[in-house]
């Protein structure tokens, strides 16, 4: 469950109201335009003094015929930015869509009410920059942005349009946002609380894993946000009495054949991948490594178990981009992004693939699996 405050549900009907008088006074004028012109034309032997009253017939007449076909234009269609960090224009992904639903559910249907204009990276960090400013060119109402690269550049991009952020870090810690609760500036969206799990992932695997004493944490070392979470690993792992071993990987070609081969060496219990672009547009060819070097392997997302990994501790990732959608609305209605609160996660899901346990020969507890709130048979 996210935190949400449900007064901005009001607004739609609002707005059908005052169409609605707009639309009514628009046709008394016309009437009234038409019945003085009327009063006139059967009066032609009054005198020409009554000529100044025929001017201003047709003037109101002309006024209105104009605001007439001022109403009748078609209404400006807003167009939100997406910038994908791993998905392309032929594969967009699951969470431009779940934005998407979230948006139908509050009444904005894409290519109809309006517009996202969708750009992906195809899990390279590089485009990222040429597709923000893209964006900004084409002068979007709202930039969504799901990666730090892509937060970071729009922030630097403009300061006019409003971001709404889904980021893993901690927005403040890393310079996002003034504050959880005012963000200022023109970016404000949802923080997942990813760094702060990994203490819970590593006390899953010690239940899972018997007599684990090494794990393997399998990261981007090209990422930022990889040497971010690398050290919240390492600062649980010390309280655990479990060493860890960095199982680094570097784009554009990741050489992940040779990091399971490292993992296998060093003797490694399990191994945990931290998420970022390039890692999770390979998440398939990871999880089958893991299978075929029977690794326990957790994750921090359940696509990634739907892949074939075996556990994932984390927020509901679909959810939290249908969230995003009630941003994208409440600033299309006026509201200052700097004064939307930062929303965070008050419920995270333990997802569990037995079907990758069996192939992997792990007998999960039964206590694990009936704490689970999805199981992949």
């Amino acid at each position: 469950m996210w935190m949400a405050d449900s007064e901005w549900q009001m607004a739609k009907a609002d707005s059908t109201r005052k169409s609605k008088v707009s639309n009514t006074g628009l046709r008394s004028t016309l009437l009234f335009a038409l019945s003085s012109l009327s009063g006139l034309c059967v009066s032609v032997l009054k005198p020409m003094s009554d000529y100044r009253l025929l001017i201003s017939g047709l003037c109101a007449l002309l006024l209105a015929l104009s605001l007439s076909a001022e109403a009748q234009q078609p209404a400006r269609i807003p167009r939100i930015g997406y910038v994908s960090g791993t998905g392309s224009r032929a594969d967009p992904g699951p969470y431009v869509e779940a934005l998407r639903q979230g948006l139908r559910d509050l009444g904005y249907i894409d290519g109809k009410n309006i517009t996202i204009e969708y750009r992906g990276a195809e899990g390279k960090a590089e485009p990222v920059p040429g597709i923000v400013a893209e964006l900004v060119q084409l002068n979007v109402d709202v930039l969504v942005v799901p990666t730090l690269t892509a937060i970071r550049t729009a922030k630097q991009a403009t300061k006019k349009i409003p971001i709404v952020m889904v980021t893993q870090v901690d927005p403040v810690a890393a310079g996002l946002v003034e504050s959880l609760a005012r963000p200022g500036g023109n970016i404000t969206g949802l923080a997942t609380l990813q760094r702060d799990l990994s203490g819970k992932r590593l006390e899953l695997l010690t239940e899972v894993v018997p007599r684990i004493s090494r794990v393997g944490i399998l990261r981007d070392a090209d990422a930022p946000v990889s040497a971010m979470g690398f050290k919240e690993y390492e600062a649980a792992a010390r309280g655990l009495k479990i060493q860890l071993q960095s199982l680094e990987v570097r784009g554009p070609i990741l050489d992940l054949e040779s990091a399971f081969q490292a993992a296998a060496k060093g003797r490694a219990n399990a191994v945990i991948t931290i998420t970022n672009n390039p890692l999770f547009r390979n998440s398939k060819r990871i999880t089958d490594l893991a299978i075929k070097n029977r690794l326990p392997s957790m994750y921090e997302g359940s696509a990634w178990v739907e892949a074939g990994g075996l556990m994932s501790y984390s927020a509901n990732d679909l959810e939290v981009f249908r969230r995003a959608a009630t941003y994208v609305d409440k600033i299309l209605k006026g509201v200052k992004p700097g004064d939307l609160p930062v929303e965070q996660p008050t419920k995270f899901e333990l997802v569990i693939n037995l079907k990758t346990a069996k192939q992997i020969g792990l007998a999960i507890p039964h206590s694990v699996v009936y704490r689970a709130d999805k199981v992949i048979k």
